[in-house]
């Protein structure tokens, strides 16, 4: 199949050489170029954990202001008895 693609002069350049010094055609060379990159195993990508976060992320905290038994009384819903 014919095709035309724009690439970058020093890479055609390159590619002519080492079709030359190989002895082979361009077209071989860039064929083989392809298939490469075709082969070559796809990169891991790092998986991003969605932000779910709710809120305006530079308001105060309005937690930090609470003693521990006030917290734990806010988070169970129980107050200490003696």
């Amino acid at each position: 199949m014919k095709t035309t693609i724009e690439i970058q002069d020093e890479l055609l350049r390159r590619a002519r050489q080492h079709a030359k010094a190989t002895g082979r055609s361009l077209r071989a060379v860039i064929e083989d170029g392809i298939r490469l990159a075709l082969a070559a195993p796809e990169p891991q990508r790092k998986y991003k954990l969605p932000d779910m976060s709710v809120g305006d992320p530079n308001a105060v905290d309005p937690l930090n202001a609470m003693s521990w038994q006030d917290l734990r009384e806010t988070v169970y819903g129980e107050s200490e008895s003696p």
